[in-house]
């Protein structure tokens, strides 16, 4: 082969690299379009489907415990008080604190709604749901939790019950939603991490001292109930106008 043809059969290799560069970029842009559009319908879904919950209270807790574990028990009873005191309760979905939630206002008198996440492990639906919404997002899974509660109820849990506790935290801190009662079960179990909030975050000026109040620590079921009628007695279970577009600018 001469210099000739080497320079040609070099170009024409170049040429034909870019177009599969080109191909693959193409493709790319597309999967990334319709991803926008399956979370789109989410959002859609589930809107839709939870628009007549209301009021709602949403549990949050630990995916590994069972029926034996006084957690359990512990969440059963509060979801049965609250769906009795007319509260759909919102949960994971999932098994441990979300199964006792959905299994509490499941044989209440109110909705048991179950927000269930897809993952490779650990989640798998209950079966004490009235409404049972999927989803692939956390992030639209967690907007929902937000959006139809007029409070949470959070047990102990692990990396992803402190992620919906902070979510809530920020976002009632920056004035981004509604501020509603955050209720943390388990004295003992809560305790380290709010003295760590007392002796770092506010000691070291990285939150204000106000911002602790936005938790409150009950352990009695019939107290958590009480608390949360207690925060509502002098308005309206459902968002002020204001409040209203808090929400929609979540």
């Amino acid at each position: 082969m001469n210099e000739k043809e080497k320079l040609s059969k070099g170009r024409w290799q170049g040429a034909k690299s870019v177009d599969s560069a080109s191909a693959r970029q193409t493709a790319t842009s597309a999967r990334e379009a319709w991803r926008v559009f399956g979370i789109m319908s989410e959002f859609v879904e589930a809107t839709e489907r939870l628009a007549t919950i209301r009021p709602a209270v949403s549990i949050f807790g630990s995916a590994r415990i069972g029926p034996d574990s006084s957690y359990y028990q512990q969440t059963e009873k509060i979801a049965r008080l609250l769906s009795d005191a007319g509260f759909s309760v919102v949960s994971g979905g999932g098994p441990g604190v979300m199964e006792a939630a959905n299994k509490g206002a499941f044989e209440g008198k109110s909705m048991s709604i179950g927000l269930n996440i897809q993952l490779p492990h650990e989640q798998k639906k209950n079966q004490y749901q009235d409404i049972s919404q999927s989803f692939r997002h956390f992030f639209a899974r967690k907007y929902m939790f937000v959006k139809v509660a007029a409070a949470y109820v959070v047990m102990p849990g692990g990396f992803g019950t402190l992620d919906e506790l902070l979510e809530a935290l920020t976002l009632i801190q920056t004035g981004k939603s509604p501020r509603i009662p955050l209720i943390l079960v388990g004295t003992e179990f809560w305790a380290g991490i709010l003295d760590w909030f007392r002796e770092r975050l506010v000691a070291e000026h990285m939150i204000n001292p106000e911002d602790i109040d936005l938790l409150q620590v009950i352990d009695d079921p019939e107290r958590v109930v009480a608390a949360i009628f207690d925060h509502y007695e002098t308005r309206g279970f459902g968002p002020l106008p204001e409040e209203h577009e808090l929400l929609l600018n979540l």
